[in-house]
């Protein structure tokens, strides 16, 4: 049913209805009989525009005029409506080939910029590889010309280390490192054995869960992520060391790559974060250390300290001194600003390739495990071997000293994981994984209140009662790296995925 003008008998575009006669009207056709006569059209009664009530109703439908009901008409609409279809679609599929043109010139053009950036890139990288190169041969001419009454700068080889072995450990840096070490067992022993108030309780870390995963830091080609360290001074400062021999410096909080560090031959085996400087460093199989300047974005030292594959590097807490261990069977301490090997040592007696080493907590002492399951603890200042821990039955893998000074951690080939008290100079807890376990890396938070173990997956133990509190599968490879952020509000994992993994609440 549609409404009908009383004045036209039309159907209306804009009806109202009049409250005199309860009549519908056009309003254009109704106003300008009541400017006329001022009455309702029907039966005469004063009516005014104010009165009028307009009526909503949906676009009204016009009934077709008579001449458009027959079949002919009707015959010659739908032609003239095809006919519009046809110009219309003529007229896109124009449209859509000369847009196609304009991708296709677009794609090429973007092609071509792409080849120039790999070029330009290429050849920045072999520029910067050529200056880290030329550095440390004119640090050893600038040393040549020194008095002989001052130590020379010393290279990487055999009878350069003994030179080195002879001037570099002097009594000043020996001085050096007993002062920090007071500084840090003071500084230790008034935090005593309180927690920190921020420090993540057990029951909150139980609920941890994937909160971010990052999959295109390394190159996709040659997957796989190596190696894992957090910046102790701003843990949302990411360090990791890839296959494709690359290092990568990654911002959690804004989560973009700070930079990308290339000079490695071979995949990078470690990395550290130095926690005071824009610095990084990196070890791999290719026998040479690396430091980096992170804002520089370049490699500013080469420490040719091995003649085999550097498994184990450890920053001393001065910031100032490195530790390395490699296949060639010796550990070395070297100074990260000049370069020079302080001092190379190995033990005669054991005859086997170092798997990883660690400073211990003030600075004295660290470990080293070995490929025939020995954990080995040196005095740094004496530089011997003054204890062995034997009880893995495979290559050991990692280790890790806690804050408090008193732990080990280490872990082997024989998914076991093992707990020595470095007082009593014995393990007191031997945590036995599942079979075929690999641990790959092993880490206390800060306040030596937590242990992760990264490997075949992740898990968290709380230390004295060295229960599980959390296990991760979310990697699809083998964990290779686990650190924690500051007070352990978050968790970090990398893994032979390719993917860098953050866990929180």
């Amino acid at each position: 049913m549609s409404l009908v003008c009383a004045i036209s008998n039309e159907v209306p575009e804009h009806p109202c209805v009049s409250p005199v006669s309860s009549q519908v009207f056009e309003r254009r056709l109704i106003e300008k009989y009541i400017a006329e006569n001022g009455a309702d059209p029907i039966n005469g009664q004063p009516l005014s525009e104010e009165q009028l009530i307009d009526i909503k109703v949906s676009h009204p439908i016009r009934p077709k005029a008579p001449s458009a009901t027959s079949i002919p008409a009707i015959l010659k609409s739908l032609q003239d409506e095809w006919d519009a279809v046809m110009l219309h679609s003529f007229t896109l599929r124009q449209q859509l080939q000369t847009t196609r043109q304009e991708l296709s010139h677009a794609l090429y053009q973007h092609d071509a910029a792409c080849r120039v950036i790999a070029r330009l890139t290429k050849e920045v990288t072999a520029a910067r590889e050529a200056l880290a190169t030329l550095k440390p041969q004119a640090g050893l001419i600038a040393a040549q010309a020194t008095p002989a009454s001052q130590p020379a700068a010393v290279g990487a080889g055999g009878e350069a280390m003994e030179v080195s072995e002879q001037v570099g450990m002097t009594s000043e840096i020996i001085q050096k490192l007993q002062d920090k070490a007071t500084v840090l067992t003071t500084e230790r022993k008034k935090r005593g054995k309180t927690v920190p108030e921020d420090l993540i309780r057990a029951e909150d870390l139980s609920k941890f869960r994937q909160v971010a995963s990052h999959a295109g830091l390394h190159s996709a080609s040659i997957p796989g992520i190596i190696s894992l360290d957090l910046c102790p001074t701003d843990t949302n400062k990411v360090l990791t060391g890839g296959a494709d021999k690359n290092v990568v410096v990654f911002d959690r909080r804004e989560e973009q790559i700070v930079a990308t560090l290339k000079g490695h031959t071979k995949k990078v085996s470690s990395v550290i974060y130095h926690p005071a400087q824009s610095v990084v460093f990196s070890a791999s199989p290719d026998s040479t250390i690396r430091v980096w300047s992170v804002s520089g974005g370049n490699c500013v030292q080469v420490i040719r300290a091995h003649e085999a594959s550097v498994t184990g590097l450890s920053l001393h807490a001065t910031g100032d001194y490195l530790l390395s261990s490699s296949e060639d069977q010796y550990w070395a301490f070297s100074d990260i600003q000049t370069g020079r090997v302080l001092t190379k040592v190995t033990d005669e007696t054991a005859g086997c390739a170092l798997t990883c080493a660690q400073f211990h907590p003030d600075g004295l002492i660290f470990g080293t495990g070995t490929a025939d399951s020995q954990i080995k603890i040196w005095d740094l200042k004496e530089r011997t071997n003054v204890a062995n821990f034997p009880g893995h039955s495979g290559p050991v893998t990692s280790i890790a000293f806690s804050e408090n000074g008193y732990y080990l951690a280490t872990g082997a080939q024989d998914s076991s994981l093992k707990l020595w008290d470095l007082r009593k100079l014995k393990n007191f807890k031997t945590i036995t994984l599942d079979n075929n376990y690999e641990v790959k890396s092993l880490v206390f938070d800060q306040s030596g209140t937590y242990l992760a173990v990264g490997g075949s997956d992740i898990r968290v133990y709380i230390c004295k009662q060295w229960s599980e509190v959390l296990n991760f599968s979310d990697h699809s490879g083998l964990v290779t790296g686990v650190a924690f952020g500051e007070h352990a509000q978050f968790l970090a994992s990398t893994g032979m995925d390719r993917s860098l993994k953050f866990y929180s609440l």
